[in-house]
């Protein structure tokens, strides 16, 4: 096989007289083969040829490049790793999550995954730890890499909850480092061992690295292509892999390195004759010049790869059980913000097997999660957790119904399951649809443009709310005392009113609307042969009333404080002058609504003065929650290895342990605009 200008540039390595002449020598090399490249290798660096044979795409694949960028991504996949496992794979706060004894429903991807005791899930992510080290420093390289992935994928598949895809992303690029030879620049292991010490490593090493990075994000946008999106919001060159960024400035901290890299036996080199009375340097291996199983492999390996990375966001027709309204394994699609969910309505009804008692449950009851509301397979071993737990309360042989009313990317509000199905004991399987999963009524999203024009024709005080039903069933629901001027408009289809405690029936077609009494039970059948459209049309009168005494306080203390009021305030309102202090809060002879106002806006200057801190400030503040997040973790993984080393201490000196490992910055940083949240905004009708 013919050299080609990089293989001259990455894989030489004779020794020449000179620096000088070597370097003249390369240059000259380069120019003369660049005249007679085609258009083909210049653009993409490799012939149509080489593509075409097994062999030549084998000896292609495992072309020699440069070790330096494949190291530095090494280096800090590794050290981003370290900082993760406290951060995001939740290191600081593990025991908050997986506290023995406790009965909590948890979402694996396969049901027979289990949590460990906690002191040893503190153990497990220690190993995690140390895997991320180990990549970072690239010492033991191969040993971190295997201790990194099979306790990163044993968490990754323990909570389908926490499921994102950038943590997905981490772990197929620890699955990938593992096969790669990325310990050779910039690591331990190559101080150790001069053979790995800048040593070439094989061009699949980074085409595996740039498929699956160019797939993520080309996927991600044809995903956009999608008529959803609407409503939800360098140049290819013949690089082999080379460090094309090593600038002068960084030579000083980068390590003390050979000027070209050493031969490797995981290359295959072009089988060049040397000039007569040159010698390979003595501490340089023989190069292969034809490939073995080892390089063979390694092809097959990236095309095996890439082509299930391709396959997997389209294989939702092997998995259809899995995703509700994206059928599927839609985690593994690389489907990035493209579906936007909002909940309306959520019921949980239990009915006892045996003795026939109907009740409710608070929706979460026994988990912290709240993705099983949009998801079947969760939802099954939801139901499932709480049928084996509800018996602790004298609730023999329970049924579960579920009613849930999400909406999709600004669509309707619609159920996602059947309310009549009692999920315990419904049939749930990845490869064929589940019967109770209701369908999306796509045919009624041309209704979203409707929308904007009623959303824009209603002032600030008044909203709605868009609501789809499929014939047969019935939406049960509550008016609030505070939802003043509650109506029910039929859009489409024919509706069916019945007033609870009033036990009257009202008909409705499209057009018609009607009021609803505040502080009862209603429920609206849909009696028509399709699916009924209708929308709730409420002023929430309690806070519109409070949004008024806001602004008369707010003007009246504009007036005291720039004198233009002069008559004196009542005890009541003095704190709008003074302030409010601790004492104050609890102090019944202060008005209620001034101290709401006050705390409100109180919070609010705080908020302002956060947004307008300098980014000197801003950092201090981030570093500061950062250090005591990775403090917290550090210090409770020691306690749990001291547990499973020598056992449990006196439980006093546990709680002196646990209250120390706990210690928090003084300025509390929770945001301010939680705080807001909590104050505005509705729930359910």
């Amino acid at each position: 096989m013919e050299p080609e200008a990089s293989e001259v540039t990455a894989g030489a390595s004779y020794v020449e007289p000179s620096k000088t002449r070597r370097s003249k020598d390369i240059k000259q090399s380069t120019a003369a083969l660049a005249e007679n490249t085609s258009t083909m290798k210049r653009v993409f660096g490799f012939e149509r040829e080489d593509i075409t044979c097994w062999h030549r795409f084998v000896c292609l694949l495992n072309r020699p490049t440069d070790p330096a960028s494949l190291g530095m991504f090494r280096f800090l996949f590794g050290m981003l790793m370290v900082l993760d496992i406290t951060q995001e794979r939740g290191l600081s706060h593990l025991d908050y999550k997986y506290l023995d004894g406790v009965p909590v429903c948890r979402f694996p991807l396969f049901n027979f995954l289990k949590p460990l005791p906690m002191d040893w899930m503190f153990f497990t992510y220690f190993v995690m730890f140390l895997g991320a080290l180990g990549i970072m420093l690239g010492c033991f390289y191969r040993l971190a890499c295997l201790m990194f992935i099979s306790t990163y994928w044993y968490v990754f598949f323990l909570d389908k909850t926490t499921w994102n895809n950038h943590s997905y992303l981490y772990g197929l690029i620890g699955f990938q480092l593992t096969l790669m030879d990325a310990n050779r620049y910039w690591s331990l292991d190559g101080l150790r061992n001069p053979r790995k010490r800048n040593a070439h490593v094989p061009l699949w090493n980074y085409t595996v690295l740039r498929a699956q990075i160019f797939i993520v994000y080309f996927l991600a946008g044809v995903k956009k292509l999608d008529a959803d999106w609407g409503y939800h919001a360098c140049r290819i060159g013949q690089s082999d892999g080379g460090p094309w960024w090593r600038p002068q400035f960084l030579q000083p901290v980068l390590p003390f390195i050979s000027p070209l890299p050493n031969p490797s036996s995981s290359c295959v080199y072009p089988n060049v004759p040397s000039e007569s009375g040159r010698q390979e340097e003595s501490h340089a291996p023989s190069k292969t010049t034809s490939p073995g199983f080892k390089h063979k492999f390694g092809a097959f390996f990236t095309v095996l790869y890439i082509t299930e990375q391709l396959f997997l966001p389209y294989s939702h027709f092997i998995t259809q059980g899995y995703n509700n309204w994206t059928n599927g394994l839609y985690g593994y699609s690389w489907d990035m913000m493209v579906h936007s969910r909002s909940h309306q309505h959520v019921k949980i009804t239990y009915r006892d097997g045996v003795t026939g008692d109907v009740g409710f449950l608070n929706p979460g009851v026994f988990t912290q999660s709240r993705r099983w509301k949009d998801h079947g397979d969760m939802l099954k071993q939801y139901a499932t957790c709480l049928s084996e737990n509800l018996p602790r309360f004298n609730i023999s042989e329970p049924e579960i119904y579920f009613d849930i009313w999400v909406s999709i990317n600004d669509r309707f509000q619609q159920r996602i399951f059947d309310p009549r199905v009692d999920i315990v004991k419904a049939d749930w399987s990845p490869f064929h649809p589940n019967p109770w999963l209701m369908p999306l009524l796509v045919h009624l999203s041309p209704w979203r443009s409707k929308f904007e024009e009623i959303e824009g024709s209603l002032d600030n005080q008044t909203d709605v709310v868009f609501i789809a039903d499929f014939p047969g069933l019935y939406l049960e629901n509550f008016v609030s005392e505070d939802l003043g001027n509650t109506s029910v408009q039929v859009l489409q289809g024919l509706v069916k009113v019945e007033v609870v405690d009033e036990n009257k029936n009202y008909s409705l077609q499209p057009g018609e609307k009607m009021q609803l009494p505040a502080g009862a039970y209603h429920k609206v059948y849909t009696v028509s042969e399709g699916p009924s459209c209708y929308m709730y049309i409420y002023v929430n009168t309690t806070e519109a009333e409070l949004q008024k005494s806001f602004t008369k306080l707010s003007e009246l203390q504009e007036k005291v404080r720039n004198g233009t009021e002069t008559e004196p305030l009542p005890p009541e309102l003095q704190p709008l002058i003074t302030g409010l202090s601790d004492q104050d809060a609890e102090n019944s002879v202060i008005d209620p609504v001034v101290r709401v106002f006050l705390k409100r806006q109180k919070r609010m200057q705080e908020v302002k003065k956060r947004r307008e801190a300098s980014a000197l400030e801003r950092f201090q503040r981030f570093a500061s929650k950062k250090y005591y997040s990775i403090r917290r973790g550090l210090l409770m993984t020691s306690i749990a290895l001291r547990n499973l080393a020598v056992g449990l201490p006196p439980i006093e000196q546990l709680s002196r342990e646990v209250a120390y490992a706990n210690l928090k910055q003084p300025e509390s940083e929770r945001s301010m605009d939680e705080h807001l949240k909590d104050e505005v905004g509705h729930g359910e009708l």
